[in-house]
This record gives C-alpha cells, sequence and structure tokens, in this order.
C-alpha cells in the first residue's frame, strides 16, 4: 500500500519561527535543538527520547570519572569560592557601617564644638554668680521674708519688698531670675490680698478699717469703685455670719437678736464707709460711688423686712409682736441718722402678723365650739357663779364673761377662744385693722351661728334636749354676742358699734327661737321631766328680769365633770382688756 505523500516542509526558517510561536516556553538557547527536531522523521521523532536518555547516562559516567579524577580540585575550589563570598560580604558590610558613621562623627565634632563653648559660657556665668553670690543670695530670700512679714502682720514692710521687686522687673525685664522672684512675691501677695479681705469678714472697728483699705491701695489690684464694692461685700458677708450663727427655732429671740444686730451694725458699717470713702466729686470722678451705698443699704433693709415677713407668722403671741415692733421701731429710728428709716415699710408686715394670728385664734375657738357643741350631752347643769343679788351690782365698763354662760359649755368654751384672741390682740392692735378684725368677729360669730342651725337640722332631740339647746342659742344672741361687741370695744373705740351692725346676720338664730314650739318654756315656764319633777332645767327656782329668766347661781362641780364642761370662762378678761 502506497503510501500517502506527505506536504513539504516549509523551510528552517519558517519552521523555526513557527515553533516559537507553539513554543513560546523555550529559551534562545533551546531554539537550535528545536529546530532540528523539527527536521526529523516521524520514526527518529520516536527513537529521541531513547537516544537522548543514553547520552544523558554517558555525559553523567564521564562526570563522574572527571569529578573522581580530579575531586581535590573541585574540593578546593569549592571552598575557596565560599570563603572568596563570606569575605566579600563581610566588606561590603564593613563599608556599608564606615559610610553611615560617617555623618554622626562630624555632627558629633559640631556638638562638641557647641558643646565647649556652652561650657566657656556657662563658666563665664558662674564666675559673674560668685562674684555677685551675696545680692543674689538677698534676692532670692525676699519671697520668705515678704511671707514671714504677711503671716506675721507686718503689712507695711511686705509691701515695700512687694514695690522694691516690682522696681527691679521694671529695671530688668528680660532676666529669668527676676521674673521668677517677681512671679513668687505675686502669689504671696495673692495671700497678703486674701488676708486683708479676711479682716474686713470680721468685726473690726473704723481705725483698723482705714489701714486694710490704706495697704488694699498700696496693692493696686482694685479700681476705686472695686474697692468700694469689695469693702461693702466683705462688711455684708460678716452681718451674713452673724446672723447664720442665731438659732431660729425660738422666732422671737432669733428676730430679737437679728434687729439688734442690723440696729448696731449695719449703723457702724455705713459710718465706717463714709469715713473712708469720699464722696466728692468736684476733683476726681472715680470718687463717687454712683449709689453704690444705696443699694447696698436698700439690700440690707429689703433683706431684713424679707426676714420679718418670714418670720412673723411664726410668732404665736401678741405681746411678743408688740416687743418685736417696739424692737423695729428702735432700729429704724437709730439708722434714721444714717439716712436709712424705713419705719414707714413696718405697718404692712405687722398688720399681716396680726391678722394672721387672729384669724387662727378665731378659728381654733370656732373649731373648739363646734368640737365641745357635736360630744355635748344635752342634760341640765346647775347654776354656777355669784348670787342673782350680785347681777345688777356690776358695772358697765367690766367685760368679765358671763357667769350664766357656764351653763352652756360649748359657748362657754367659745367664749373663752374669743378672749384668748382678743387678749392677744390688745398688746399689738393696729388702727388700720380695725374693720378687718371686726370683719373677722364677725365671721366667727357667724360660722358659730351656721354651725347650731346645722345642728339644728341634722340632729333629732327629745323634747327636754330641744329646750335645752334653745335656751343656748337664746344665750349665744343675748349674751355671748354682746359681750363680744364689749370686748371688740374694748380694744378699739367705736369697735362695739361695728360688731351690733352685723346683728342681722344672725336672724336665723332669731327665727328659730320665734318658731319653736318650745318657746313657752323659753319665757319662764318650767320643764317638766321625769327627773326634776316641776323644777327648772338647771335644778332651781327661776328668776324672772325683764322677761328673761335667771337662775340662782350654785356650785356644781359635780355635774360639771359628769357632762365634760370646757374650762371655766376667763375672769381676769376684764384686767387684761
Amino acid at each position: 500500500m502506497t503510501a500517502m505523500s506527505l506536504p513539504e516542509p516549509p523551510p528552517n526558517d519558517d519552521v523555526t519561527t513557527a515553533m516559537s510561536n507553539l513554543l513560546p516556553l523555550a529559551s534562545t538557547a533551546q531554539q537550535p535543538y528545536v529546530s532540528e527536531l523539527l527536521s526529523f522523521t516521524l520514526d527518529r521523532l520516536h527513537k529521541e527520547p531513547e537516544l537522548l536518555r543514553v547520552d544523558a547516562e554517558r555525559i553523567r559516567r564521564q562526570m563522574q570519572e572527571v569529578a573522581v579524577g580530579n575531586y581535590r580540585a573541585f574540593i578546593a575550589a569549592a571552598d575557596a569560592l565560599l570563603e572568596i563570598r563570606e569575605e566579600v560580604s563581610s566588606i561590603d558590610k564593613h563599608l556599608e557601617s564606615l559610610i553611615a558613621e560617617i555623618p554622626k562623627i562630624t555632627s558629633g565634632c559640631t556638638e562638641f564644638v557647641d558643646s565647649a563653648e556652652h561650657i566657656l559660657d556657662k563658666r563665664k556665668m558662674n564666675q559673674t554668680l560668685l562674684a555677685n553670690h551675696s545680692t543674689l543670695l538677698d534676692l532670692l530670700e525676699i519671697p520668705q521674708l515678704m511671707d514671714t512679714c504677711v503671716r506675721n502682720g507686718n503689712y507695711d514692710e511686705a509691701l515695700d519688698l512687694e514695690a522694691f521687686v516690682a522696681k527691679l522687673t521694671t529695671m530688668h525685664p528680660k532676666i529669668p531670675v527676676i521674673q521668677a522672684l517677681a512671679a513668687e512675691v505675686r502669689q504671696t501677695t495673692q495671700s497678703l490680698l486674701s488676708q486683708l479681705l479676711l479682716k474686713l469678714r470680721s468685726n473690726i472697728q473704723l481705725p483698723e478699717c482705714l489701714r486694710i483699705i490704706g495697704y488694699l491701695r498700696r496693692i493696686g489690684v482694685f479700681s476705686e469703685y472695686e474697692m468700694r464694692l469689695q469693702f461693702l461685700r466683705c462688711r455684708e458677708a460678716w452681718l451674713t455670719s452673724i446672723l447664720d450663727d442665731l438659732d431660729q427655732r425660738n422666732p422671737y429671740e432669733y428676730l430679737k437678736r437679728m434687729i439688734n444686730c442690723h440696729r448696731s451694725h449695719l449703723f457702724d458699717v455705713v459710718n465706717q464707709y463714709r469715713a473712708i470713702f469720699n464722696d466728692d466729686t468736684s476733683g476726681n470722678e472715680e470718687n463717687y460711688d454712683g449709689g453704690l451705698l444705696f443699694d447696698w443699704a436698700m439690700h440690707q433693709i429689703t433683706s431684713h423686712l424679707k426676714t420679718l415677713k418670714l418670720m412673723l407668722p411664726k410668732i404665736s403671741e401678741g405681746g411678743s409682736l408688740s416687743n418685736i415692733l417696739d424692737q423695729c421701731m428702735y432700729c429704724a429710728m437709730g439708722l434714721g441718722w444714717v439716712g436709712l428709716d424705713f419705719r414707714g415699710l413696718l405697718p404692712p408686715l405687722f398688720e399681716e402678723a396680726v391678722l394672721n394670728l387672729f384669724s387662727k385664734n378665731m378659728s381654733t375657738a370656732v373649731e373648739n365650739f363646734q368640737l365641745v357643741l357635736d360630744s355635748h350631752r344635752w342634760v341640765p347643769l346647775p347654776a354656777v357663779g355669784f348670787p342673782a343679788s350680785s347681777l345688777g351690782e356690776e358695772s358697765l365698763d367690766d367685760v368679765t364673761p358671763p357667769s350664766k354662760l357656764m351653763e352652756h359649755p360649748p359657748l362657754a368654751v367659745f367664749i373663752n377662744g374669743i378672749s384668748a384672741a382678743l387678749n392677744e390682740l390688745r398688746p399689738c392692735a393696729p388702727l388700720s385693722l380695725k374693720n378687718v378684725l371686726a370683719q373677722e368677729l364677725v365671721k366667727g360669730l357667724q360660722a358659730v351661728s351656721d354651725s347650731l342651725l346645722r345642728y339644728n337640722t341634722t340632729r333629732m332631740l327629745k323634747d327636754n334636749e330641744s329646750v335645752l339647746f334653745l335656751k343656748l342659742c337664746q344665750a349665744f344672741i343675748e349674751v355671748a354676742f354682746p359681750h363680744c361687741a364689749t370686748c371688740f370695744g374694748r380694744c378699739y373705740p367705736g369697735g362695739a358699734a361695728l360688731i351690733h351692725d352685723s346683728k342681722n346676720l344672725f336672724e336665723g338664730i332669731g327665727r328659730l327661737l320665734a318658731t319653736s314650739p318650745s318657746r313657752e318654756q323659753l319665757n319662764g315656764k318650767p320643764v317638766h321631766d321625769a327627773e326634776n319633777n316641776g323644777v327648772s332645767e338647771n335644778g332651781n327656782l327661776p328668776v324672772v328680769e325683764n322677761g328673761v329668766v335667771h337662775s340662782i347661781q350654785r356650785a356644781a362641780s359635780a355635774s360639771l365633770e359628769e357632762n365634760t364642761s370646757p374650762h371655766s370662762i376667763q375672769r381676769t378678761a376684764s384686767a387684761s382688756l
């Protein structure tokens, strides 16, 4: 079988170029062999690996023979090559280190020259220091000496040292030692300033104040206005410290001591200020405080009045209020010598305190009446007091609580409360509150009237109990109400008329008495029940005078204790009122 004709191979150059493109990984040294392979036939190419293996084996045997025959030369050459490499590396390292050290050597030489010059300068400075050692030692001891003067109170010497250091600083502003010395002196000056201001916050008199202000002017830290302001602030801090030390648990004692403190110390501070600082505007405008003292004094007076307004409601006695008012008036009159008379500002404060005290006492009287009325047992009580023959002997000016009220414990308790309220009002009764206090008293009487009407509406009373209740209402209208008006008239001239004008407010009680089925018994007929058997409600024969039944008053302590009657009516009310 005839083999097929193969195409003619391309020329060698073209084959080489084609193989280079096909075998891009073949190096330049391998290109001839690759070209030779391309020229082989297929059989030759199949034999090429075996031929290559045989050639490789032959070359290996030759290399082994050469190596065995010349092994000494090979070993010597390898050792020499290794030593040469090591030496060359060492030389290279030494050269690099030498190159790196050359700039250091240069800079070291430069530093040595500079340090030598600096040492020479220090040597010259030390020689100068040695020559002026004693003078520098004296200068460096100035801060310590100044601090010692401040601690011992030698302020003149301390300020002389401060002025000397200030002069040195002006003459030698660039010398570090002088600047450090000036800084230490400034710290000591601040300590001196703090100590002087602390003295202004203590109890000192005018001569000491003059010396301290003179020292502050020598220091020159404050302007004239600031110095005035600091003086007033320090004196105010001293006054505040005195007031803070007072015990506020007793309002009366606290106010007394506070008023006495303001009366004496505030007067001294104002006089000290006016003696130290001259408000002459014809010369230097800085000598005028612009109303600083006035503002400060007004602040003190306002603080004083605020304290009064806060503490006066805590005083529960009229006599104490009167004493505090006298103290305040005396204080304001004393401060009037320096233009701080504040007596015109006191009446509203004390009027409010008096009104609050009277209102509180009236509320207490009404509350006590209500409590006793709610717990009262409607049983007949014996008459207590003086014989009936002595009733006509009582003077019209006598305001002793009527003993008839002892037959009605709720009214007795109420009249006791009214007497206590008026006794507290009497020592300090402002005329401007005449109408207001009259309204408070009428309000209390109206509260009692409303309470009686409400009691009659909400309680179911027996016949005999109803009679006793109506007698209590009659005693309220005919005895208690006129007595309250008379007592109030003793506190205020013409005050009784103000109370009597409000009698129309109690028409409810009048209608109750007029429309009651038991009104015949109120007009003098005895109350018949199983206990008294034809005897009057208090166990005594009735005595009719002007249409009003007056029982012969007898002592009945056992009956009073049984019915939990209140304390006896204050018999000394006439003397106190």
